[in-house]
């Protein structure tokens, strides 16, 4: 069994890491296709874990293609690929908003998983969700979510459009946290902690609420009413943050990344 990962960037390294040191496949059977620049090549081959090739021709070689290039480089990857791509292949899509359809009229082939990760799956605590078409057999599909699953949780859905919508929070959602966790370090800062005890503060805080989360089954909405006491310091904040409908620009936000992925497969 060969897996040809094409793109060594971020994503595409983070699956030959995690393949490789999940003993799914050797770094024999491990091949990653990326451009020839010798910088890119030199550095990838540091790490010992693939076969590091530049030759798009060799792309016939794998019984799994994993397209791990960024989505407005796909135009061009298609036309390096498409006559060497083969119908039996097995072809995995990790580029956001780019469509089945558009894999199948641009590569000609008929076995696509469309895939969303995200970030986490860096150190194996990732998301992601996948979507195949007809022509993968249960045998392919269960051998790519357990490849999948290498990197953390996996989520099968049957409509792809929900592709989209993944993207917009699991995909994206990270940033929102990020985004989050910022804005509360700087009130902490401003209230005069320090920036290095304002960042404790706040990791502490983020990691301790998602592990009593998730070890627990009480909802989001009964956590909020364990912390906020009537009349206390957490009901203050929760009200201003009511007032000012926060909740729906954190909804608005997620649509735009929505609507975004639309635009990109489009």
């Amino acid at each position: 069994m060969k897996i040809m990962i094409i793109g060594g960037g971020n994503m595409g390294l983070t699956y030959a890491r995690a393949f490789t040191n999940s003993h799914v496949v050797t770094p024999e059977q491990l091949l990653i296709l990326e451009k020839d620049k010798e910088e890119k090549v030199s550095r990838l081959e540091g790490f010992k874990i693939a076969q590091v090739i530049t030759d798009h021709a060799r792309v016939n070689e794998a019984e799994l293609v994993i397209l791990a290039v960024k989505p407005q480089d796909a135009p061009a990857l298609f036309g390096q690929i498409v006559d060497h791509i083969e119908d039996n292949q097995v072809v995995l899509s990790i580029m956001a908003g780019i469509t089945i359809k558009t894999i199948e009229e641009h590569l000609k082939v008929k076995k696509i998983i469309r895939a969303m990760p995200n970030l986490p799956s860096q150190i194996g605590l990732g998301m992601t969700a996948f979507t195949t078409t007809s022509d993968v057999s249960r045998l392919e599909e269960q051998w790519i979510q357990n490849l999948l699953q290498t990197t953390g949780k996996t989520l099968n859905v049957q409509n792809e459009r929900l592709i989209d919508v993944v993207t917009a929070i699991s995909g994206s959602g990270p940033a929102y946290i990020f985004y989050f966790m910022d804005a509360m370090i700087n009130a902490a800062i401003e209230m005069g902690i320090k920036d290095s005890e304002a960042e404790l503060l706040v990791k502490q805080t983020f990691s301790g609420a998602l592990n009593l989360f998730q070890q627990n089954s009480f909802n989001c909405r009964e956590w909020i009413d364990k912390v906020a006491s009537k009349g206390g310091t957490t009901e203050a904040a929760i009200n201003h943050f009511n007032s000012a409908q926060l909740d729906k620009i954190i909804v608005a936000g997620a649509e735009a990344a929505f609507r975004r992925a639309e635009e990109l497969g489009r």
